[in-house]
């Protein structure tokens, strides 16, 4: 016992130290690869506000409008180590623009000599933010070890997969528009649930009825969907924002949606498996009639907060879009209509998912549970 306890004591210590290498690695990288980027990069060593204009916005707001002259080194391409002089302009708001400070690093364009100093001539085409990425994600890494340790090692290799997974899935169809993305957005569904509830739950009974649940309220839902806007002739949605796509935009709207409810049908499928199995586990014993019982509290607790989170999940992102419409005085009406009805829709939907995989998966999971006991 003593000697499995070391053995795995030493195993967490070079997991530990595997995972402290690479964060410090990534750090030392991610300060330094400018080599790895074809655009020219700049570090600004000197800021200086030159000008303040008043101005009106849109809206006929008073608004500030602030010119900037910046120094900076050429930190890669043909061009290192010298120097470049900009410009750059901003608001007060800066909402559409930014204030440059020293230390910052730009990506910029290179324009030509300017006058007997020596200085290139360029201007400002974005901000350089890999290293504050790398640092959100690195938290996010340690959260998820920290709080979930082996599973949460786990739930990182099976967000990474997915990723992959969906990024190929994408690039087939940008490259093959005669294959349906439905089709190709299903296989990539059933691949998504294998891999995350295997990698996080194990192979066991209640990884396999949280699978099963998960697909039939997943597809049932779209289906449900599909039945709906087909009966509907899709009125009151409104497509304008998805016009610049090329591709079909009802079938991009559907697979959006197919893919968006999945991660709420997941989660509560894996809730009902896990606290079914649970209640088994604890006593043996317990009817089937006690377990309907509990999972039905259990699903009548989580449906609430599942929706809602699907609804500010969708809506959230259309703020914006909706304070620029009000703000122009857009009829409540006609601004709700423009900006909301995919957002519904696919809240919707996913509520569907929702309610029809909780008692899926109440008993497809006491099937499971009848199984294993009829089993010992």
């Amino acid at each position: 016992m003593m000697k499995t306890l070391t053995e795995m004591s030493k195993k967490m210590k070079c997991f530990f130290s595997v995972v402290l290498l690479t964060f410090i690695g990534s750090i030392i990288f991610v300060h330094n690869n400018y080599s790895f980027y074809e655009r020219p990069i700049v570090k600004v060593v000197k800021a200086e506000l030159l000008d303040q204009t008043e101005i009106k916005d849109h809206f006929n707001n008073k608004d500030y409008l602030f010119t900037q002259q910046i120094i900076g080194e050429i930190k890669n391409g043909e061009e290192k180590g010298k120097q470049i002089y900009l410009m750059n302009e901003f608001t007060s708001s800066k909402a559409n623009n930014d204030e440059f400070h020293v230390g910052n690093e730009l990506f910029v364009h290179i324009d030509s000599k300017l006058g007997e100093n020596g200085y290139l001539k360029g201007s400002v085409h974005d901000v350089k933010r890999d290293k504050y990425l790398l640092m959100i994600t690195w938290v996010f890494i340690f959260s998820l070890l920290f709080v979930g340790k082996k599973q949460g090692l786990f739930s990182l290799f099976s967000l990474v997969i997915n990723a992959i997974i969906l990024s190929i899935a994408l690039d087939v169809y940008v490259n093959n528009s005669e294959k349906s993305l439905l089709i190709i957005c299903s296989i990539s569904v059933i691949i998504f649930t294998i891999i995350s509830l295997i990698l996080v739950s194990g192979r066991n009974e209640k990884t396999y009825a949280a699978i099963i649940a998960t697909l039939l309220g997943t597809f049932l839902s779209l289906a449900i969907t599909y039945l709906v806007l087909w009966l509907t002739s899709e009125k009151g949605l409104r497509y304008e924002e998805l016009q610049f796509i090329t591709r079909p935009y009802k079938l991009v709207f559907l697979a959006g949606l197919f893919l968006g409810s999945l991660g709420a049908v997941m989660d509560v499928a894996i809730t009902m498996s896990s606290s079914i199995f649970g209640l088994y586990e604890k006593n043996n014993n317990i009817s089937v009639k006690a377990l309907i019982t509990s999972g039905r509290e259990i699903g009548k607790d989580i449906m609430g907060t599942m929706t809602n989170i699907l609804l500010f999940a969708y809506i959230s992102g259309t703020i914006p879009m909706l304070i620029l419409y009000f703000k122009n005085t857009s009829p409540l009406g006609f601004t709700l209509s423009m900006n909301l009805s995919l957002e519904l829709a696919r809240a919707l939907a996913g509520g569907i998912g929702i309610v029809l995989t909780i008692p899926i998966g109440l008993y497809i999971t006491i099937f499971f549970v009848n199984r294993k006991r009829a089993s010992e």
